[in-house]
């Protein structure tokens, strides 16, 4: 391509179905094993890292493909509208650029929610999350990781 930037992106293969039953066997509760599953799930994706309406459309297609039933962009309030939210679990999506304070204070007002029971932040910003917020369970998942 002449004059401009051209990325080309080749999609993974199918992500195999994640059996709940496996990790209920193991003695987890529900949302903590959907949690574990979606965090599986996003890991083992290589997602773009430019653009983050494709990172979650990839994300998206990912989930779809593990078997995981999500839905995008839900609306909890005016201000809170997580990334997707599967059966409890909210998942935003945050790429560099972000304010982490700004994403911190978002995922404490999603987990204000009772829709929501626990949180997955997936992100390629260097920073941590408590096991809790709110009360509710709390994950971060690398976008980055998966590229090494």
């Amino acid at each position: 391509m002449t004059g401009g930037y051209h990325t080309h992106w080749t999609p993974l293969p199918p992500i195999p179905a994640i059996a709940s039953t496996t990790v209920q066997q193991k003695g987890m509760a529900m949302g903590e094993d959907l949690s574990a599953a979606i965090v599986q799930v996003i890991q083992a994706t290589r997602v773009d890292l430019s653009n983050e309406k494709a990172a979650q459309e990839q994300i998206a297609l990912a989930l779809a493909a593990a078997g995981i039933a999500h839905q995008r962009e839900v609306r909890l309030a005016p201000r809170d509208i997580p990334d997707f939210l599967a059966d409890g679990v909210a998942i935003e999506v945050k790429l560099r650029g972000a304010r982490k304070m700004d994403v911190f204070r978002q995922l404490e007002r999603y987990c204000t929610h009772e829709r929501v029971q626990s949180i997955i932040l997936a992100s390629n910003l260097s920073m941590t999350l408590p096991a809790e917020i709110n009360g509710k369970p709390a994950r971060f998942v690398s976008l980055g990781r998966s590229w090494l």
